[in-house]
């Protein structure tokens, strides 16, 4: 049987604007086997699991289980659990980390203020801090929902642990399967796809200086799929790869065509033109799927907007 990655290298398909949303992660530390809904299929309480999806639901905040790289003996529960909360949007990004014996005070979250970037309820309710260390490198493992994330996924976590990389993770899902291995970047929350460890490397050393690593990316979490290819473009056109350096600041029109402005810190705005395709020929999107067309997000045109007046404030034509 082929797999679904195999397909969608051999076709070339684009990996701008294919990242998952989410303006906030919260992970949970899970060992043991996940199913392919795994927050309500692990060793994680189900109903727990159910609570949280609950509380999560429309507040921007996205819930993963995570599980260090290696082995994972069916032993149940931990004594005590890593959970990390951390939100992408662009000047305001933070990673923050805890440690409980009790996942069901994940409950006492404030799950709107966290979706906006607020970190308080997490610190309080789990004694959580700012992590410093290293930044988070999710790889997704999970081949209940896809095989490809267990047999390319796997190895590279395990590549990445074994080569002494901190920071490491096995995480539930990450969106894409055709893209595995699949990895997440925290705290930026930038995605990349079809990752080999030598590359996963120079990620995480550019986020340690603040960098974004273009190649290979997905986009960002922050945005939905047009502005991450938005976003993705001005950085190729400018050559700018400062974390915190653009911010999605407008979009206009809807599928299949938009209209994505672009700000820098700076002040410099752009316009981008995203056009939604479909991906042809047809491909499995997941292994064992019908064959389909995946959307995808091509950018028309990058076009800075040049002031015009700078009487009070900057205005743009």
């Amino acid at each position: 049987m082929s797999r679904c990655t195999t397909a969608s290298r051999d076709l070339d398909e684009p990996l701008a604007g294919t990242a998952a949303t989410a303006r906030t992660w919260l992970l949970l530390e899970q060992p043991g086997p996940w199913g392919a809904k795994a927050l309500t299929s692990s060793h994680l309480d189900p109903r727990l699991g159910r609570a949280l999806e609950a509380a999560a639901e429309g507040t921007g905040v996205r819930i993963a289980l995570i599980r260090r790289a290696g082995r994972h003996a069916d032993w149940g529960a931990p004594a005590v659990r890593q959970v990390y909360a951390a939100h992408t949007t662009p000047g305001n990004a933070w990673l923050h980390a805890a440690a409980t014996d009790a996942p069901e005070k994940l409950l006492d979250l404030d799950f709107a203020a966290l979706g906006r970037g607020e970190p308080h309820s997490f610190d309080a309710a789990l004694q959580g801090r700012p992590h410093t260390a290293h930044p988070l490198a999710l790889v997704c493992t999970n081949g209940r929902r896809d095989r490809c994330c267990a047999l390319l996924g796997r190895p590279l976590a395990t590549e990445l642990t074994a080569s002494g990389v901190d920071g490491v993770w096995e995480v539930t899902h990450l969106g894409g399967h055709r893209f595995s291995p699949t990895l997440l970047v925290l705290p930026y929350g930038y995605a990349y796809g079809r990752a080999q460890a030598p590359h996963v490397k120079e990620v995480l050393h550019g986020v340690r200086e603040g960098r974004i690593v273009v190649d290979g990316c997905r986009g960002s979490s922050a945005w939905e799929r047009p502005a991450q290819a938005a976003e993705l473009a001005v950085r190729r056109a400018t050559h700018e790869n400062a974390a915190d350096a653009l911010n999605v600041v407008r979009t206009d029109g809807a599928a299949p065509r938009w209209q994505i402005t672009v700000a820098h810190a700076d002040g410099r705005l752009w316009r981008v033109l995203v056009a939604q395709g479909a991906c042809l020929p047809p491909r499995p999107e997941s292994c064992g799927s019908a064959l389909g067309s995946p959307a995808r997000m091509d950018v028309v045109s990058v076009r800075e907007l040049l002031p015009t007046a700078t009487v009070g404030k900057h205005t743009y034509c």
